[in-house]
């Protein structure tokens, strides 16, 4: 009567294990190549770079300006009183601090931006991979493009998959940009020569 019982024991141990593995499917993707091939991507990177290039020219006129007083500065300095100079110094001084609290504002508000813009995108693939992990039964799909995954068993890349869902999806809606940007469809393959 004992070694039944152990013997059905051990069979509803072994069913119940294996019912386990199964309802953990597992699935691995990367994020970043995922976002990468997103057309929001382009054209959120666009707007960065726009942003980016009028804050440095900001900076420049600043340091320009500064470099021009330096220069004044320099060749009529000699001919300054004591006061005037220290004027002169204390003012150039002001103006630089100016420019080094401005640099790094525009270094903080850049960094925000591309925050602000990536966010919409990022949602958007989170659903997606939400989606296709609900279709397609997995309980786990991990991220392999954050390199937090040190050892996992061989598991299914849904890439594929979360880009096929990203093309029936509407665009994100990215904060100052049109929103027309149009998911590139996939290439079709080239028609076979008959006969072949």
């Amino acid at each position: 009567m004992k070694r039944i019982v152990k013997s059905v024991a051990i069979v509803v141990l072994s069913i119940s294990s294996f019912a386990v593995a199964q309802a953990q499917k597992v699935a691995h993707i990367s994020v970043d190549s995922l976002i990468s091939i997103m057309p929001e991507s382009k054209t959120a990177e666009g707007l960065v770079v726009k942003h980016q290039k009028e804050l440095e020219t900001q900076v420049g006129s600043m340091q320009t300006e500064l470099q021009s007083k330096y220069e004044k500065y320099m060749a009529e300095g000699s001919t300054y009183s004591e006061i005037i100079k220290a004027s002169k110094e204390k003012e150039l001084q002001d103006l630089k601090n100016r420019v080094d609290e401005f640099t790094a504002q525009a270094r903080q508000d850049l960094q925000n931006k591309q925050q602000e813009l990536s966010r919409p995108i990022y949602e958007k693939a989170r659903k997606a991979i939400e989606l296709v992990a609900k279709e397609n039964g997995y309980k786990y799909v991990l991220d392999t493009s954050t390199g937090v995954v040190i050892y996992s068993e061989p598991t299914e890349d849904i890439l594929q998959l979360v880009k096929k869902k990203l093309e029936t999806m509407p665009a994100a809606v990215i904060p100052g940009a049109n929103n027309v940007v149009k998911p590139t469809p996939a290439p079709k393959p080239a028609p076979k020569a008959p006969g072949k």
